[in-house]
Protein backbone atom coordinates (compact mmCIF):
# COMPACT_ATOMS: atom_id res chain seq x y z
CA UNK A 1 0.00 0.00 0.00
CA UNK A 2 2.99 2.32 0.50
CA UNK A 3 4.56 1.50 -2.85
CA UNK A 4 4.25 4.19 -5.58
CA UNK A 5 2.68 1.75 -8.05
CA UNK A 6 -0.17 0.88 -5.68
CA UNK A 7 -0.59 4.52 -4.68
CA UNK A 8 -0.94 5.47 -8.35
CA UNK A 9 -3.77 2.96 -8.77
CA UNK A 10 -5.55 4.10 -5.61
CA UNK A 11 -5.19 7.68 -6.77
CA UNK A 12 -7.49 6.91 -9.72
CA UNK A 13 -10.38 5.95 -7.45
CA UNK A 14 -12.80 8.88 -7.09
CA UNK A 15 -13.65 8.28 -3.43
CA UNK A 16 -10.04 8.31 -2.19
CA UNK A 17 -9.33 12.03 -2.60
CA UNK A 18 -12.80 13.51 -2.32
CA UNK A 19 -11.99 15.26 0.97
CA UNK A 20 -8.59 16.67 -0.11
CA UNK A 21 -8.91 19.89 -2.09
CA UNK A 22 -5.27 20.99 -2.28
CA UNK A 23 -4.47 18.88 -5.35
CA UNK A 24 -3.31 15.43 -6.43
CA UNK A 25 0.11 15.70 -4.81
CA UNK A 26 -1.40 16.38 -1.40
CA UNK A 27 -3.74 13.45 -1.90
CA UNK A 28 -0.86 11.23 -2.95
CA UNK A 29 1.03 11.95 0.29
CA UNK A 30 -1.94 10.62 2.26
CA UNK A 31 -2.82 7.56 0.19
CA UNK A 32 -0.25 5.17 1.69
CA UNK A 33 -0.99 6.45 5.19
CA UNK A 34 -4.75 5.98 4.86
CA UNK A 35 -4.41 2.60 3.14
CA UNK A 36 -2.14 1.19 5.83
CA UNK A 37 -4.50 2.47 8.53
CA UNK A 38 -7.46 0.75 6.89
CA UNK A 39 -5.63 -2.51 6.27
CA UNK A 40 -4.47 -2.66 9.88
CA UNK A 41 -7.89 -1.59 11.13
CA UNK A 42 -9.31 -4.62 9.33
CA UNK A 43 -6.79 -7.06 10.85
CA UNK A 44 -7.15 -5.50 14.30
CA UNK A 45 -10.96 -5.70 14.09
CA UNK A 46 -10.75 -9.31 12.88
CA UNK A 47 -8.50 -10.42 15.76
CA UNK A 48 -10.48 -8.37 18.30
CA UNK A 49 -13.63 -10.21 17.18
CA UNK A 50 -11.86 -13.50 17.93
CA UNK A 51 -10.52 -12.12 21.21
CA UNK A 52 -14.11 -11.64 22.39
CA UNK A 53 -15.33 -14.88 20.80
CA UNK A 54 -12.67 -17.04 22.48
CA UNK A 55 -13.00 -15.71 26.03
CA UNK A 56 -13.11 -18.56 28.60
CA UNK A 57 -12.52 -21.38 26.10
CA UNK A 58 -11.08 -24.06 28.39
CA UNK A 59 -10.88 -27.16 26.21
CA UNK A 60 -11.52 -28.43 22.69
CA UNK A 61 -14.90 -29.69 23.87
CA UNK A 62 -16.11 -26.09 23.73
CA UNK A 63 -17.85 -25.58 20.34
CA UNK A 64 -15.90 -22.33 19.88
CA UNK A 65 -12.63 -24.28 19.80
CA UNK A 66 -13.69 -25.73 16.45
CA UNK A 67 -13.85 -22.17 15.08
CA UNK A 68 -10.36 -21.48 16.43
CA UNK A 69 -8.85 -24.57 14.80
CA UNK A 70 -10.94 -24.80 11.64
CA UNK A 71 -13.32 -23.01 9.24
CA UNK A 72 -10.35 -21.35 7.54
CA UNK A 73 -12.16 -20.50 4.32
CA UNK A 74 -14.91 -18.64 6.16
CA UNK A 75 -12.44 -16.86 8.44
CA UNK A 76 -10.43 -15.60 5.49
CA UNK A 77 -13.69 -14.58 3.83
CA UNK A 78 -14.61 -12.52 6.91
CA UNK A 79 -11.15 -10.91 6.92
CA UNK A 80 -11.42 -9.97 3.24
CA UNK A 81 -14.91 -8.58 3.82
CA UNK A 82 -13.76 -6.42 6.74
CA UNK A 83 -10.78 -5.20 4.69
CA UNK A 84 -12.93 -4.17 1.72
CA UNK A 85 -15.41 -2.46 4.05
CA UNK A 86 -12.59 -0.60 5.83
CA UNK A 87 -11.64 1.17 2.59
CA UNK A 88 -15.11 2.70 2.41
CA UNK A 89 -14.91 4.30 5.87
CA UNK A 90 -15.13 8.09 5.38
CA UNK A 91 -11.86 9.59 6.57
CA UNK A 92 -13.18 12.50 8.63
CA UNK A 93 -11.79 11.93 12.11
CA UNK A 94 -11.06 8.24 11.52
CA UNK A 95 -7.29 8.63 11.01
CA UNK A 96 -6.87 10.93 14.01
CA UNK A 97 -8.85 8.66 16.34
CA UNK A 98 -7.25 5.48 15.04
CA UNK A 99 -3.81 7.09 15.48
CA UNK A 100 -4.36 7.17 19.25
CA UNK A 101 -5.61 3.57 19.24
CA UNK A 102 -2.36 2.73 17.45
CA UNK A 103 -0.32 4.64 20.02
CA UNK A 104 -1.85 2.75 22.96
CA UNK A 105 -1.68 -0.64 21.23
CA UNK A 106 1.94 -0.08 20.19
CA UNK A 107 2.87 0.87 23.74
CA UNK A 108 1.48 -2.44 25.02
CA UNK A 109 3.07 -4.44 22.19
CA UNK A 110 6.50 -2.95 22.92
CA UNK A 111 6.11 -4.31 26.46
CA UNK A 112 5.04 -7.71 25.12
CA UNK A 113 8.09 -7.73 22.86
CA UNK A 114 10.30 -7.09 25.88
CA UNK A 115 8.59 -9.88 27.84
CA UNK A 116 9.19 -12.27 24.95
CA UNK A 117 12.84 -11.21 24.70
CA UNK A 118 13.32 -11.74 28.45
CA UNK A 119 11.65 -15.14 28.19
CA UNK A 120 13.87 -16.02 25.21
CA UNK A 121 17.00 -14.90 27.08
CA UNK A 122 15.99 -16.93 30.16
CA UNK A 123 15.44 -20.04 28.05
CA UNK A 124 18.69 -19.46 26.19
CA UNK A 125 20.68 -18.98 29.41
CA UNK A 126 19.09 -22.01 31.06
CA UNK A 127 19.72 -24.33 28.10
CA UNK A 128 23.37 -23.36 27.65
CA UNK A 129 24.09 -23.61 31.37
CA UNK A 130 22.44 -27.03 31.38
CA UNK A 131 24.56 -28.18 28.43
CA UNK A 132 27.68 -26.84 30.11
CA UNK A 133 26.96 -28.98 33.18
CA UNK A 134 26.04 -32.05 31.13
CA UNK A 135 29.07 -31.91 28.83
CA UNK A 136 31.42 -30.50 31.46
CA UNK A 137 32.63 -28.04 28.83
CA UNK A 138 33.60 -24.43 29.26
CA UNK A 139 32.70 -23.67 25.65
CA UNK A 140 29.06 -23.04 26.62
CA UNK A 141 30.14 -20.59 29.33
CA UNK A 142 32.40 -18.89 26.79
CA UNK A 143 29.45 -18.62 24.39
CA UNK A 144 27.26 -16.96 27.03
CA UNK A 145 30.08 -14.58 27.93
CA UNK A 146 30.66 -13.72 24.25
CA UNK A 147 27.03 -12.86 23.51
CA UNK A 148 26.65 -10.93 26.76
CA UNK A 149 29.74 -8.89 25.88
CA UNK A 150 28.49 -8.44 22.30
CA UNK A 151 25.10 -7.11 23.40
CA UNK A 152 26.67 -4.66 25.83
CA UNK A 153 29.17 -3.55 23.17
CA UNK A 154 26.33 -2.92 20.71
CA UNK A 155 24.47 -0.97 23.40
CA UNK A 156 27.51 1.22 24.08
CA UNK A 157 27.96 1.80 20.34
CA UNK A 158 24.27 2.75 20.05
CA UNK A 159 24.59 5.24 22.91
CA UNK A 160 27.66 6.81 21.30
CA UNK A 161 25.99 7.11 17.90
CA UNK A 162 22.83 8.57 19.40
CA UNK A 163 24.84 11.28 21.16
CA UNK A 164 26.66 12.02 17.88
CA UNK A 165 23.72 12.07 15.47
CA UNK A 166 20.72 13.05 17.64
CA UNK A 167 22.18 15.78 19.83
CA UNK A 168 23.77 19.15 19.22
CA UNK A 169 25.85 21.36 21.57
CA UNK A 170 23.49 23.77 23.31
CA UNK A 171 20.40 22.11 21.81
CA UNK A 172 18.45 18.83 21.73
CA UNK A 173 18.17 18.76 25.52
CA UNK A 174 15.30 16.25 25.47
CA UNK A 175 17.37 13.74 23.52
CA UNK A 176 20.32 14.11 25.88
CA UNK A 177 18.07 13.53 28.88
CA UNK A 178 16.40 10.47 27.34
CA UNK A 179 19.72 8.84 26.40
CA UNK A 180 21.33 9.61 29.77
CA UNK A 181 18.35 8.38 31.79
CA UNK A 182 18.04 5.10 29.90
CA UNK A 183 21.79 4.55 30.16
CA UNK A 184 21.59 5.06 33.92
CA UNK A 185 18.57 2.78 34.28
CA UNK A 186 20.20 0.02 32.25
CA UNK A 187 23.37 0.17 34.36
CA UNK A 188 21.24 -0.06 37.52
CA UNK A 189 19.24 -3.12 36.41
CA UNK A 190 22.44 -4.82 35.22
CA UNK A 191 24.00 -4.35 38.66
CA UNK A 192 20.84 -5.54 40.42
CA UNK A 193 20.73 -8.66 38.20
CA UNK A 194 24.04 -9.92 39.65
CA UNK A 195 23.53 -8.98 43.30
CA UNK A 196 24.06 -11.99 45.59
CA UNK A 197 20.56 -11.89 47.07
CA UNK A 198 18.97 -11.69 43.63
CA UNK A 199 21.15 -14.56 42.41
CA UNK A 200 20.15 -16.61 45.43
CA UNK A 201 16.43 -16.04 44.81
CA UNK A 202 16.76 -16.22 41.00
CA UNK A 203 19.54 -18.69 40.09
CA UNK A 204 18.81 -18.28 36.37
CA UNK A 205 19.13 -14.51 36.51
CA UNK A 206 22.26 -13.10 34.97
CA UNK A 207 23.90 -10.55 32.72
CA UNK A 208 22.72 -12.22 29.51
CA UNK A 209 19.12 -11.25 30.20
CA UNK A 210 20.21 -7.80 31.38
CA UNK A 211 22.26 -7.29 28.20
CA UNK A 212 19.26 -8.24 26.03
CA UNK A 213 17.05 -5.79 27.94
CA UNK A 214 19.71 -3.08 27.65
CA UNK A 215 20.10 -3.55 23.90
CA UNK A 216 16.33 -3.53 23.33
CA UNK A 217 15.98 -0.40 25.49
CA UNK A 218 18.60 1.32 23.34
CA UNK A 219 16.69 0.31 20.22
CA UNK A 220 13.45 1.79 21.60
CA UNK A 221 15.35 4.96 22.58
CA UNK A 222 16.78 5.22 19.05
CA UNK A 223 13.32 4.69 17.60
CA UNK A 224 11.95 7.45 19.86
CA UNK A 225 14.69 9.91 18.86
CA UNK A 226 13.94 9.22 15.19
CA UNK A 227 10.48 10.76 15.80
CA UNK A 228 11.67 13.98 17.45
CA UNK A 229 9.98 16.75 15.39
CA UNK A 230 13.09 18.95 15.27
CA UNK A 231 15.23 19.02 12.14
CA UNK A 232 18.43 19.81 14.06
CA UNK A 233 17.99 16.85 16.39
CA UNK A 234 16.65 14.26 13.95
CA UNK A 235 18.43 13.30 10.74
CA UNK A 236 15.46 11.10 9.71
CA UNK A 237 13.05 14.02 9.31
CA UNK A 238 12.18 14.79 5.68
CA UNK A 239 13.77 17.93 4.24
CA UNK A 240 12.22 20.16 1.65
CA UNK A 241 13.56 19.34 -1.79
CA UNK A 242 14.93 15.95 -0.79
CA UNK A 243 13.71 12.58 -1.96
CA UNK A 244 11.62 12.31 1.20
CA UNK A 245 9.43 15.34 0.58
CA UNK A 246 6.14 14.34 2.11
CA UNK A 247 4.19 16.63 -0.17
CA UNK A 248 5.60 14.75 -3.15
CA UNK A 249 3.62 12.01 -4.79
CA UNK A 250 6.12 9.23 -3.99
CA UNK A 251 6.24 9.21 -0.23
CA UNK A 252 9.32 7.59 1.33
CA UNK A 253 8.36 5.93 4.60
CA UNK A 254 11.32 3.62 5.13
CA UNK A 255 14.24 4.39 7.42
CA UNK A 256 16.62 2.30 9.52
CA UNK A 257 14.56 2.33 12.78
CA UNK A 258 11.43 1.24 10.89
CA UNK A 259 13.20 -1.59 9.07
CA UNK A 260 14.81 -2.90 12.28
CA UNK A 261 11.50 -2.51 14.10
CA UNK A 262 9.76 -4.64 11.47
CA UNK A 263 12.43 -7.35 11.79
CA UNK A 264 12.01 -7.48 15.57
CA UNK A 265 8.23 -7.45 15.10
CA UNK A 266 8.33 -10.45 12.76
CA UNK A 267 10.62 -12.42 15.08
CA UNK A 268 8.49 -11.68 18.14
CA UNK A 269 5.23 -12.52 16.35
CA UNK A 270 6.75 -15.79 15.19
CA UNK A 271 7.95 -16.44 18.75
CA UNK A 272 4.44 -15.79 20.12
CA UNK A 273 3.00 -18.34 17.70
CA UNK A 274 5.58 -21.05 18.29
CA UNK A 275 5.78 -20.66 22.05
CA UNK A 276 2.04 -20.65 22.61
CA UNK A 277 1.24 -23.59 20.35
CA UNK A 278 4.21 -25.92 20.81
CA UNK A 279 5.31 -25.48 24.43
CA UNK A 280 3.28 -26.20 27.53
CA UNK A 281 5.79 -24.65 29.91
CA UNK A 282 5.29 -21.07 28.83
CA UNK A 283 5.22 -17.96 31.00
CA UNK A 284 1.86 -17.46 32.69
CA UNK A 285 1.12 -14.55 30.39
CA UNK A 286 0.52 -16.81 27.40
CA UNK A 287 -1.32 -19.78 28.92
CA UNK A 288 -4.47 -20.40 30.95
CA UNK A 289 -4.24 -20.72 34.72
CA UNK A 290 -6.30 -23.90 34.77
CA UNK A 291 -4.26 -25.71 32.09
CA UNK A 292 -3.75 -29.22 33.56
CA UNK A 293 -0.61 -31.28 33.18
CA UNK A 294 -0.62 -33.83 30.40
CA UNK A 295 -0.91 -37.33 31.80
CA UNK A 296 1.58 -39.98 30.81
CA UNK A 297 -1.12 -42.02 29.08
CA UNK A 298 -2.13 -39.00 27.01
CA UNK A 299 1.47 -38.43 25.98
CA UNK A 300 1.71 -42.06 24.87
CA UNK A 301 -1.48 -41.71 22.82
CA UNK A 302 -0.10 -38.59 21.18
CA UNK A 303 3.15 -40.37 20.27
CA UNK A 304 1.22 -43.29 18.76
CA UNK A 305 -0.99 -40.93 16.75
CA UNK A 306 2.08 -39.03 15.48
CA UNK A 307 3.75 -42.32 14.47
CA UNK A 308 0.64 -43.37 12.55
CA UNK A 309 0.30 -39.98 10.89
CA UNK A 310 -3.01 -39.14 12.58
CA UNK A 311 -4.01 -35.84 14.13
CA UNK A 312 -4.34 -36.05 17.90
CA UNK A 313 -6.47 -33.66 19.96
CA UNK A 314 -4.32 -32.81 22.97
CA UNK A 315 -6.71 -30.14 24.27
CA UNK A 316 -9.69 -32.26 25.33
CA UNK A 317 -8.86 -31.72 29.00
CA UNK A 318 -7.54 -28.19 28.68
CA UNK A 319 -6.24 -25.79 26.03
CA UNK A 320 -2.45 -25.49 25.79
CA UNK A 321 -2.58 -21.70 25.46
CA UNK A 322 -5.06 -18.90 25.93
CA UNK A 323 -6.92 -18.49 22.64
CA UNK A 324 -8.30 -15.11 23.66
CA UNK A 325 -5.00 -13.62 24.77
CA UNK A 326 -3.25 -14.97 21.67
CA UNK A 327 -5.68 -13.02 19.46
CA UNK A 328 -5.33 -9.97 21.69
CA UNK A 329 -1.56 -10.07 21.09
CA UNK A 330 -2.27 -10.04 17.36
CA UNK A 331 -4.60 -7.05 17.81
CA UNK A 332 -1.70 -5.19 19.39
CA UNK A 333 0.66 -6.49 16.69
CA UNK A 334 -1.66 -5.07 14.00
CA UNK A 335 -1.61 -1.67 15.69
CA UNK A 336 2.17 -1.78 16.16
CA UNK A 337 2.90 -2.60 12.53
CA UNK A 338 0.47 0.13 11.46
CA UNK A 339 2.44 2.71 13.42
CA UNK A 340 5.81 1.32 12.35
CA UNK A 341 4.96 1.29 8.63
CA UNK A 342 3.82 4.92 8.77
CA UNK A 343 6.79 6.02 10.95
CA UNK A 344 4.30 7.15 13.62
CA UNK A 345 3.49 10.15 11.39
CA UNK A 346 0.07 11.80 11.38
CA UNK A 347 -1.47 14.51 9.16
CA UNK A 348 -1.61 18.07 10.49
CA UNK A 349 -4.24 20.71 9.78
CA UNK A 350 -2.93 21.22 6.23
CA UNK A 351 -2.90 17.46 5.53
CA UNK A 352 0.90 17.28 5.60
CA UNK A 353 2.44 14.22 7.24
CA UNK A 354 4.44 15.20 10.33
CA UNK A 355 6.14 13.56 13.28
CA UNK A 356 4.81 14.37 16.74
CA UNK A 357 6.09 14.42 20.31
CA UNK A 358 3.32 11.94 21.15
CA UNK A 359 5.24 9.17 19.40
CA UNK A 360 8.46 10.16 21.20
CA UNK A 361 6.93 10.09 24.66
CA UNK A 362 5.03 6.85 24.07
CA UNK A 363 8.23 5.04 23.06
CA UNK A 364 10.30 6.52 25.89
CA UNK A 365 7.61 5.68 28.46
CA UNK A 366 7.41 2.16 27.01
CA UNK A 367 11.18 1.76 27.50
CA UNK A 368 10.84 2.91 31.13
CA UNK A 369 7.87 0.62 31.74
CA UNK A 370 9.83 -2.28 30.23
CA UNK A 371 12.79 -1.63 32.52
CA UNK A 372 10.45 -1.49 35.52
CA UNK A 373 8.90 -4.77 34.42
CA UNK A 374 12.30 -6.44 34.17
CA UNK A 375 13.31 -4.99 37.54
CA UNK A 376 10.16 -6.48 39.05
CA UNK A 377 11.06 -9.95 37.73
CA UNK A 378 14.38 -9.60 39.59
CA UNK A 379 13.14 -8.31 42.96
CA UNK A 380 9.70 -9.95 43.15
CA UNK A 381 11.03 -13.20 44.71
CA UNK A 382 12.73 -11.11 47.42
CA UNK A 383 9.69 -8.95 48.14
CA UNK A 384 7.21 -11.85 47.99
CA UNK A 385 9.13 -14.86 49.34
CA UNK A 386 5.97 -16.94 49.92
CA UNK A 387 5.05 -17.01 46.23
CA UNK A 388 6.42 -19.46 43.68
CA UNK A 389 8.04 -17.61 40.73
CA UNK A 390 9.61 -20.66 39.13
Amino acid sequence: MLSPSVESQLHKLPWVCEDVLQGPNDCGSLLGFRSVYRMCFATAAFFFLFTLLMICVRSSRDPRAAIQNGFWFFKFLVLVGITVGAFYIPDGSFSKIWFYFGVVGSFLFILIQLILLIDFAHSWNQQWLGKAEECDSRAWYAGLFFFTLLFYALSIAAITLMFIYYTEPGACHEGKIFISLNLTFCVCVSIIAVLPKVQEAQPNSGLLQASVVTLYTMFVTWSALSNVPDQKCNLHLPTAGGNQTLGDYQTQWWDAPSILGLIIFLLCTLFISLRSSDHRQVNNLMRTEECPAVLEATQQQQQVAAFEGRAFDNEQDGVTYSYSFFHFCLVLASLYIMMTLTNWYSPNETQKMISTWTAVWVKICASWAGLCLYLWTLVAPLLLPNRDFS
